[in-house]
């Protein structure tokens, strides 16, 4: 059985990457959403929240998932949504010279035909580190890890992000930037 904050973690990553209209909440185009309109919507809805529940979740997340407004009033999710009502400013940056992608093996040879897609979200996601890429990956089947020569793709002229928890963020990765690391 999960326990509570990992429960209350996946719900409000659905809820503030995905489908905040699933509850009735409405984001602002940087994702914000009102914590007090969340935990009504949420209760009306059916699940339970209150705001010392949710700083928990936010302060013990270690992907650190989600944000709180300096005013502690707004909550949002720092990266990843698929809700084309969101639009985070991210700042341009540039990349290490290597930045890697956990997938299931599975998908790998799409991945080497076509490169990394956006598939749901607004960006490729991809990691420094290849301990958290392989974790990634072993979400979803048999982990395979891809090298991303993303120093080369910026100097190439691919735009990169940095989201607020260290995830690296691209628009796609063509082939000729990925290896497989065995």
């Amino acid at each position: 059985m999960r326990s509570l904050h990992t429960e209350t973690s996946k719900f409000l990553s659905y809820v503030l990457r995905h489908a905040p209209q699933s509850i009735g909440l409405t984001l602002d185009r940087e994702g914000w959403a009102d914590i007090d309109a969340l935990i009504t919507a949420a209760t009306a809805a059916g699940t339970a929240l209150d705001a010392g529940l949710i700083r928990a979740v936010v302060s013990s997340s270690d992907k650190q998932r989600f944000a709180l407004s300096a005013d502690g009033r707004q909550i949002r999710a720092v990266q990843g949504h698929s809700t084309a009502a969101v639009a985070l400013t991210h700042v341009a940056r540039t990349p290490p010279s290597m930045l890697y992608h956990g997938t299931a093996t599975r998908f790998l040879k799409a991945i080497l035909a076509q490169g990394l897609q956006l598939g749901q979200r607004h960006h490729v996601h991809l990691s420094a580190d290849p301990k958290t890429a392989t974790t990634v990956g072993a979400r979803h089947g048999v982990p395979t890890m891809l090298c991303v020569h993303s120093l080369q793709m910026h100097e190439d002229g691919w735009v990169f992000y940095q989201a607020d928890n260290g995830v690296w963020l691209t628009p796609h990765v063509p082939p000729t930037y990925l290896h497989v690391v065995e």
